[in-house]
């Protein structure tokens, strides 16, 4: 049997909760021999395989997005963000961008984090905004795009966020009466997944429930 070709993978969001767990799942693969992570800041680690590129995000060069296969885990909250144009830039306009400029450069595969709930019809704000970059992600026609809608993460983060907190608190005592697909779900898992799924040969658009996470 003839091994893989090892493949370099984009990622953004490397700072956040899956972004950072998933980071490091990459460079450990076998699949891969050099991972790229677009940042605004360093991670403040290195490895071999590592490539950290501090990305201007708003004025984006293309060159830097040359790629195999691209994982997008960028996400941010209203109250971080400040204004709705600010979050839809960072949850829209940055994954959209990157898309496009890696699949101009050759990416074949695109998997990203979005959420539970996402529909471009949606009352809530956060939800129309992931299902909208969701709908324009889909209108690239990658060979493979993988889409992840976790309900609420369960990790440890970077930063405290008490309403995640008190939710996340409130998700695990009550685990047993919650139904599957709105269960907390553990950021290793999705990321888990995020490699699992890019290494299985899919082709065309496939989407992952909360509780289809759960398995990985």
């Amino acid at each position: 049997m003839i091994a893989p070709t090892p493949k370099t993978a984009i990622v953004l969001g490397a700072t956040g909760l899956i972004g950072n767990l998933l980071t490091h799942r990459l460079i450990n693969s076998p699949f891969y021999e050099k991972v790229k992570v677009l940042v605004r800041k360093s991670l403040g680690w290195q490895h071999p395989r590592l490539q950290e590129i501090v990305f201007d995000f708003d004025h984006p060069n293309g060159l830097l997005t040359q790629a195999d296969d691209i994982f997008c885990c960028l996400g941010t909250t209203m109250k971080k963000a400040g204004s709705k144009d600010a979050f839809r830039k960072v949850d829209y306009q940055y994954p959209l961008d990157v898309a496009r400029s890696g699949l101009a450069n050759g990416a074949q595969q695109l998997a990203i984090v979005t959420s539970m709930g996402a529909d471009t019809n949606s009352t809530f704000f956060y939800n129309r905004v992931k299902g909208e970059v969701e709908r324009d992600l889909t209108a690239l026609h990658y060979p493979t795009l993988l889409i992840f809608r976790p309900s609420l993460l369960l990790g440890n983060r970077s930063e405290t966020r008490f309403g995640e907190r008190l939710a996340e608190g409130a998700m695990r005592l009550f685990d047993p009466l919650i139904p599957a697909k709105y269960k907390g779900v553990e950021a290793a898992k999705v990321a888990n997944a995020m490699l699992t799924t890019t290494q299985e040969g899919l082709v065309g658009k496939h989407v992952f429930e909360s509780d289809q996470l759960q398995r990985y």
